[in-house]
């Protein structure tokens, strides 16, 4: 089965498959440790909603930042973020449900992302 069809499949279950081009770098911080992927492969999968991230490549070691040996790096200040929904699922909830995209948004986030959760929960009132 070529990579086509088996994203066509993969389409009708719901399931869309997207490689993020031009990727430069990906970075991952954790406690005392940060792996960086130089011009790795990353494909996006989103389900229900959701999205996953894969990230494909060799890792190196950040400069100073070994396990056990952390730099101070200091921290950017935090801000309240929106959780992102794909736009599709916005636009679904928000022509299904007669609402608009602000009001969309708010019940896929009461919802974790599920757009038929917040349709029937706008529509059932």
């Amino acid at each position: 089965m070529n990579p086509k069809q088996m994203k066509k499949i993969l389409k009708r279950q719901g399931i869309d498959i997207d490689e993020l081009e031009g990727v430069t770098e990906v970075v991952i911080r954790m406690p005392g440790r940060t792996l960086v992927f130089d011009a790795p492969a990353v494909t996006i999968m989103r389900v229900q909603g959701q999205e996953t991230y894969q990230v494909v490549g060799t890792p190196r070691e950040a400069p100073g930042q070994q396990a056990g040996k952390a730099v101070a790096t200091p921290a950017a200040p935090a801000e309240p973020k929106a959780p992102a929904f794909p736009e599709v699922d916005i636009q679904l909830v928000a022509d299904n449900a007669k609402v608009s995209r602000e009001e969309a948004i708010a019940a896929l986030a009461r919802c974790r992302g599920n757009p038929a959760e917040a349709i029937i929960m706008l529509t059932n009132g």
